[in-house]
């Protein structure tokens, strides 16, 4: 097991990619709390997994919160091996003139001020463990998207800190990466394509634009993270790996109204 008695902290685990993150992990060996702001969802999730794991709520863009969480987690285990940050939120679709504080706010908060916030509170359980951070940025984060501007915004600056984070722990044994996906199905993703006029054509859509031919699953990206927080990526750090089948090497041939996160 790749994962083994490792004490993972995954925030937006409940659903999406979290959850299928969450049951790799947990068939790795890995004790997972799994954190949301549906602390319900997250506590039956948990409770699936089995009696090792945990879930409750918890605002990631509350520093409070954020602390509580990480010490209950620390009061349970008694270390933490790795943090992955994943929770995020993808709207407003729309350009950035047309943005609203609120909004802007609210991505922000939600996908890089919550990355200060489990740093801030994971730091010291991570020196000791000589742990991992790991998270969840998106290839629009590098290559941009239209109408999507303030969401693209928080990925890219996602990207950058996770470099500089590397850099800064790194002398700490410490490890930090991120992984980009670009069309990946999860329960949003299937609502917002049903939400569409031509459910087909958005289907045909999502499959082109990856060069291997086919819109995934979330499992692909969570083979990715269970190598990137393993011992198997040992010497890796900085890395920002896109786990897209090749998206960026054809994303732009297409375009449709609307866009994806």
């Amino acid at each position: 097991m790749l994962l083994k008695n490792h004490v993972i902290f995954l925030t937006g685990g409940s659903t999406g990619i979290g959850l299928d993150c969450a049951k790799a992990y947990a068939a790795e060996g890995a004790k997972v709390a799994i954190v949301a702001r549906n602390g319900e969802q997250a506590a039956t999730e948990a409770a699936a997994l089995g009696p090792d794991h945990l879930g409750f709520a918890c605002d990631v863009s509350n520093d409070a919160e954020v602390k509580s969480g990480i010490g209950r987690v620390l009061a349970r285990y008694g270390k933490l091996d790795a943090i992955h940050n994943n929770a995020g939120i993808a709207n407003p679709a729309k350009p950035l003139h047309e943005t609203t504080d609120a909004e802007w706010d609210a991505l922000f908060d939600i996908n890089v001020k919550s990355i200060l916030h489990t740093t801030r509170h994971g730091i010291a359980a991570l020196r000791e463990s000589k742990g991992c951070i790991l998270n969840t940025s998106s290839l629009v984060g590098v290559i941009g998207q239209e109408i999507h501007a303030a969401y693209t915004a928080t990925k890219g600056a996602m990207n950058t800190l996770t470099q500089s984070m590397a850099l800064d722990y790194a002398m700490d044994g410490i490890r930090v990466n991120a992984v980009c996906p670009a069309g990946t199905w999860t329960p949003m993703l299937h609502k917002w394509a049903d939400e569409q006029p031509d459910t087909a054509g958005i289907t045909r859509y999502l499959n082109e634009i990856h060069a291997l031919g086919y819109c995934p699953e979330g499992d692909v990206i969570a083979d990715a993270c269970v190598f990137l927080l393993s011992a198997k990526a040992r010497f890796i750090t900085g890395h920002i790996m896109h786990v897209s089948g090749g998206a960026e090497l054809g994303y732009r041939r297409h375009s449709t109204p609307g866009q994806l996160p």
